[in-house]
């Protein structure tokens, strides 16, 4: 894996994360990286009053501005490039190509950009790509919303107590879809008790995943402060989420999966009662509950040792294994 800089929004779950005296090592598995990116993050940009994200953020700028800027494409590169884009290959196929190849590796954002601006300047490279007569925009760091959801808010509005995980009642949400697209599971976790919700629907659509939630969440209303979601058009009816259950949503970014990391490792944890090889239409709820029961069931190291069970009642002083059980069979 090729070293790309760490962004912002990495840097501060970095803070927060080591703040809280989570390893080295799973901050790096979090958000996809090594451990010693981690390390020399922490290391080489760390002040006086310990790591700070934004001005390690800084640090980091600063020292990137004199270092000396390679040429991403050279002619010879350029050269190759505009052959395959002409035989109608995708950006991200040619760069995944000189990758295996051990060429020089480039992103196929930057070879997105050189097809930009060769149509600037009269070229005709873009009529080769798939989606052509769609503008470029370019996927990180932008302010548009190309998401179709209404009234998106983006993930940097949520609060920080619901980012520290210092409260109950903040939730990520997300679906998991059966092969061939044959049914889905709507996925929740609470993120301080790690407590997993999932709910089995025919069709990933907006209302039907919408119901999910509302049906899963019924028991645990006065425990549902945020809402958290990726940018999949099953979540545009946020806010009929947010007047029923009295809270507020969040989007992540795009691309930025690690930002709902909890929910995105406890789908990985119910796949393998779900694995991708088989199709979702003939899950049963009763299924789906034995299987949620095994994961809250399941001592956690992250919350030392007890089960989301556990820990839920400790805060909430109700049993959630009571309430996901009715939800379930009624």
């Amino acid at each position: 894996m090729s070293y790309q800089h760490l962004a912002l929004e990495e840097r501060h779950y970095i803070e927060t994360q080591w703040k809280l005296g989570v390893s080295q090592n799973r901050i790096a598995q979090a958000l996809g990286r090594s451990q010693s990116s981690v390390s020399r993050e922490l290391s080489r940009n760390r002040g006086f009053r310990g790591y700070r994200y934004k001005q390690a953020n800084s640090k980091a700028r600063e020292r990137h501005a004199v270092k000396p800027k390679a040429v991403k494409m050279t002619t010879t590169m350029k050269s190759g490039v505009e052959s395959l884009l002409r035989e109608d290959w995708s950006p991200e196929q040619i760069a995944g190509r000189l990758k295996q190849q051990a060429q020089k590796a480039i992103s196929h954002e930057t070879i997105y950009r050189y097809v930009l601006q060769d149509k600037h300047s009269g070229g005709d490279l873009f009529l080769h790509l798939r989606r052509h007569r769609k503008k470029y925009r370019k996927r990180y760091g932008g302010t548009g919303n190309s998401s179709g959801i209404p009234n998106r808010v983006d993930i940097e509005a949520r609060p920080e107590v619901a980012n520290r995980r210092g409260r109950l009642g903040d939730w990520e949400a997300d679906t998991m879809i059966g092969k061939g697209h044959q049914g889905a599971l709507v996925t929740l976790d609470e993120r301080k008790s790690k407590l997993r919700l999932a709910w089995p629907v025919d069709r990933k659509t907006a209302e039907a995943v919408t119901e999910a939630i509302l049906t899963l969440l019924d028991g645990f209303k006065d425990f549902v402060h945020t809402l958290t979601f990726d940018n999949g058009k099953e979540f545009a009816r946020h806010e009929t989420l947010a007047k029923e259950l009295n809270c507020h949503t969040y989007f992540a970014k795009p691309y930025h999966s690690w930002e709902r990391g909890q929910n995105e490792n406890a789908n990985g944890l119910l796949r393998q009662y779900f694995p991708k090889t088989i199709g979702l239409l003939e899950v049963t709820q009763q299924q789906v509950l034995q299987a949620v029961h095994k994961l809250n069931s399941r001592p956690r190291k992250g919350l030392g040792f007890k089960t989301p069970y556990e820990v839920f009642r400790q805060f909430a002083g109700v049993d959630a294994e009571k309430i996901i059980a009715y939800a379930l069979i009624s």
